[in-house]
């Protein structure tokens, strides 16, 4: 629950759809119930519903495309809009990746348009809370996607970088990028995902649904890397979704980092050493 936004969500095998779909309506009920005995209101036509799952698992689901709340007839949707994402139903964030770079070229071409009237830190502060904000909200979502789609909002950046510091479109990006000191797309998707297992394992205010998957690697023998900090990697099945879960990605991301930078004493320091790593990494600085 999201202040007045509800949602439910529940898994199951493609053949036990129908009993999936039984199980939600059943379950909304007791929600639209518990609300009124709390004085509240459940907006039947306002409720979106959205399977999601592999293409070929999806079209299996053509004979059921809707389900029954009250007396409201809910049509499964191919997207919608949770907490500012855009989700579609394959996950593809295609549709997500759409909105932000509409949402962002229009603010960088309004920015533009008074770009001679400000200071360079004023611009560094428009771009920051207009562009930079979006780019990096939610954008551990973006894991694992293929370069075609994060090179879009790559050029996104780029272009703001541009903007910020006055250059030609065929002036080359990365010294900019370097000057201003912003990570690449692909680092600040590193650096979140990083951040937020650090605080999985650390904080003890962190999500629970979060700290769970996180187990430590404990090798079967006495090796010299038992005190490295390693988590375990679990198998995938799937390469589409099994990549792209956190249960995959933090971990893998986590490993993958320098034991100076994991074993950092607090979340500032880890933020500092991790900022730093990545910039090395990515400029070669």
């Amino acid at each position: 629950m999201f202040a007045d936004d509800t949602q439910l969500q529940k898994s199951a095998h493609t053949k036990q759809f129908t009993e999936l779909v039984q199980s939600i309506e059943s379950c909304s009920d007791h929600i639209k119930q518990w609300m009124t005995v709390n004085k509240l209101k459940m907006n039947d036509d306002k409720t979106e519903i959205m399977p999601v799952g592999k293409q070929s698992n999806l079209k299996l689901l053509s004979e059921t495309s809707s389900l029954t709340l009250s007396d409201t007839t809910v049509t499964f949707s191919s997207k919608v809009k949770n907490l500012g994402v855009h989700l579609d139903s394959s996950l593809s964030m295609d549709a997500h990746i759409n909105s932000l770079c509409r949402t962002a070229f229009l603010e960088m071409r309004r920015i533009s348009q008074i770009r001679h009237l400000l200071s360079l830190d004023a611009t560094k502060t428009l771009v920051s809370a207009f562009i930079l904000s979006r780019l990096d909200y939610c954008n551990s979502l973006l894991a694992g996607l293929p370069d075609a789609k994060l090179d879009r909002l790559q050029r996104i950046m780029n272009n703001a970088a541009r903007l910020v510091l006055r250059k030609r479109k065929r002036d080359h990006v990365t010294p900019l990028l370097m000057t201003l000191h912003w990570l690449p797309i692909k680092a600040r998707i590193t650096y979140k995902i990083a951040t937020l297992c650090y605080r999985s394992l650390h904080d003890d205010s962190a999500p629970s649904y979060l700290s769970s998957l996180l187990k430590p690697h404990v090798p079967t023998r006495n090796l010299r890397s038992a005190d490295a900090g390693h988590l375990v990697v679990p198998r995938i099945k799937l390469n589409a979704f099994g990549k792209r879960a956190f249960i995959y990605t933090a971990p893998s991301i986590w490993n993958s980092l320098p034991m100076s930078v994991r074993l950092s004493t607090s979340l500032l320091s880890f933020k500092s050493s991790l900022k730093t790593h990545l910039f090395r990494q990515y400029f070669d600085a």
